[in-house]
């Protein structure tokens, strides 16, 4: 997968994943935000929607493809496996920064591998899928930040998201932002310092 690893000076690896369009480079701010010392692996989705960077693909808007989710989730965390080995990072303090179709396949892991993140953040996300048995990460710390004006992913797919993931997972935390389907910078500051608490 195109892809940028940047050495830190911490033992923890922030896994960054855009969202739709974007591409490895656009969250490398956010990342330097949360933790400016922490390895960086920053992944390109590898699927093609209207020439738009996804990692997954969608039937309709709110629709996903579960077969091929299937297939890419596992992508990813056969890569993050070979990443680990190729540059030497710890493969048990991986914490992912997802933004929308970013946060919607670090949901999905967080659905199906068992404990293949140390910590989630999980930026505007949906339920990834309703079809099958949650696995559970006992290790697990996930933060939730929706947006009250978010048009794209409605408060109750947001709080349907919660009640999956709290019974199956360490700790998960939702905060509900003044903002609409785009990150704010306040709400960045209280994601590093709920950060700061857990893994530094």
């Amino acid at each position: 997968m195109i892809h940028i690893f940047k050495k830190g000076i911490n033992d923890n690896t922030l896994l960054l994943l855009h969202g739709t369009g974007g591409d490895e480079h656009d969250l490398l701010d956010v990342g330097n935000i949360i933790d400016p010392n922490a390895n960086i692996l920053s992944v390109r989705g590898n699927v093609k929607e209207a020439e738009m960077n996804r990692f997954f693909r969608r039937l309709s808007p709110g629709v996903f493809d579960l077969e091929d989710l299937d297939v890419r989730t596992r992508e990813l965390y056969d890569f993050i496996n070979e990443a680990s080995r190729k540059y030497g990072f710890n493969r048990k303090k991986v914490i992912a920064i997802g933004y929308s179709n970013g946060a919607n396949i670090a949901a999905s892991m967080l659905f199906t591998i068992e404990n293949a993140l140390l910590g989630a953040i999980l930026l505007r996300p949906m339920v990834p899928r309703k079809d099958k048995e949650l696995v559970t990460n006992s290790n697990t710390s996930i933060f939730i930040a929706a947006g009250l004006y978010d048009n794209i992913c409605p408060p109750e797919e947001t709080n349907e998201l919660v009640s999956y993931l709290k019974v199956k997972n360490k700790e998960v935390r939702l905060e509900w932002i003044k903002a609409n389907h785009r990150l704010t910078y306040d709400e960045l500051l209280l994601i590093k310092e709920w950060y700061n608490e857990r893994f530094i």
